[in-house]
């Protein structure tokens, strides 16, 4: 965002030695980028061990030093990192042509189950075991907002020198805040802090090209072009990891927009932890219940657009990034603010379980995921099968 725009040429890349590699086939890329997205359960650190392994060790197509020059790049841009890394991997191999093939291959599997999922379960009328498991995963999915919020939140303490600490506490907090009270002004907040840190590292020529971002981020369009602002607000500030979406999300899809109720937004944040690939298809199950199939399609397609222009834009100057201090600077700020977001989102989450069978799960899937470190997909699909078999056995189930 404050960064590169230069397209770049479909000459081969430089391979191991120097010299250029032999192009691989984008049959190759479909078929391989989409095995990953299919069984790519567990969120960025099970995406990033799935393409080092078959970019890296297996086909040594990228060396070890450009993946983890890739990685860092990656996480310097906002949106979902392990996407951009997929459709960088691609680019690498084939050009603005294998990058598309590769995010195609990557989200597609995903999104294809997620919107069968969100037709099952965010439908009208779902079958008594079908709630129960929807509400049973949701009742976790606090928790799992805590554990995805102190992920990022710990390297990045360890990353910031003790004189910015202090700085970087306060992002966090006022990230965390927002998420809680202010609902659809969070985005400013992200914005605002990446700016203080901006201007406190004396970089403030580089507002330059955050000029329209804080009036952009207040509109409130109606009809589809809500859902498509609501998505693109989700691929294109995404700082910190995707689970950020969370509080970018459900403030318009449940108290703006009125497009799903408390307990139908938990479902769809669990959709999207247990099915394979980013975890930003979660817009995806939003955008069905705003507008069904269409909308679910449209709003994966505008929150993963900034993603592929990234990369088709800049991906020849990815590795410069690491040393650009501007928007080093800016994400010092939003970062920290992203991840405060993130566990501040945990509050209204938790709000949203309403019998007491849900937050004994609740308590239960913080133990899980804090005191013993299990998986988010095994605690939500535990959880799940947990909330059947209470609705079946004739547990209350909210209404709505």
């Amino acid at each position: 965002m404050l960064a590169f725009a230069r397209v770049p040429s479909e000459n081969p890349p430089q391979g191991r030695s120097g010299a250029a590699t032999a192009a691989v086939p984008l049959g190759t890329i479909a078929r391989e980028w989409g095995r990953i997205g299919c069984i790519g359960f567990g969120g960025p650190p099970a995406h990033i061990a799935l393409f080092r392994r078959l970019c890296v060790t297996e086909h040594r197509w990228l060396t070890a030093e450009q993946f983890e020059h890739a990685i860092a790049a990656a996480n310097l841009l906002p949106g979902p990192a392990s996407t951009q890394l997929a459709i960088y991997c691609a680019w690498r191999l084939r050009g603005a042509r294998g990058a598309l093939v590769g995010a195609a291959g990557f989200i597609g599997p995903g999104l294809i189950l997620i919107l069968a999922l969100s037709v099952l379960f965010l439908g009208s009328s779902p079958p008594t075991w079908v709630r129960g498991a929807g509400l049973g995963a949701g009742a976790a999915v606090a928790a799992v907002a805590v554990s995805a919020g102190l992920g990022v939140a710990r390297p990045l303490w360890g990353r910031t020198h003790a004189q910015a600490r202090a700085r970087t506490l306060a992002y966090g907090l006022a990230g965390g805040l927002s998420a809680a009270l202010l609902g659809p002004w969070l985005v400013l907040v992200l914005i605002g802090c990446g700016v203080v840190e901006l201007i406190w590292r004396g970089r403030a020529h580089a507002l330059a090209g955050l000029q329209i971002w804080p009036m952009a981020a207040a509109l409130d369009p109606g009809g589809t072009w809500a859902l498509a602002w609501t998505a693109l607000k989700v691929g294109a500030l995404s700082f910190g990891g995707g689970f950020v979406i969370i509080p970018l999300m459900r403030a318009d899809a449940v108290g703006t927009f009125h497009w799903m109720t408390h307990s139908q937004f938990l479902n769809a944040v669990a959709l999207g932890q247990v099915t394979p690939g980013p975890v930003v298809l979660t817009v995806a199950a939003v955008g069905y219940s705003a507008s069904g199939i269409a909308g679910g399609l449209l709003a994966a397609l505008v929150a993963f657009a900034p993603s592929v222009l990234f990369v088709l834009a800049g991906a020849s100057r990815f590795e410069s990034l690491l040393g650009n201090a501007s928007v080093s600077a800016f994400l010092g700020g939003a970062a920290p603010a992203a991840a405060g977001a993130i566990i501040g989102s945990a509050i209204p989450l938790a709000q949203s379980n309403s019998e007491a069978w849900q937050l004994i799960l609740l308590g239960a899937a913080a133990v899980s995921l804090l005191a013993f470190r299990r998986g988010a997909v095994w605690t939500l699909l535990a959880a799940g099968c947990t909330g059947t078999l209470l609705a079946v056995a004739g547990a209350p189930l909210p209404h709505g």
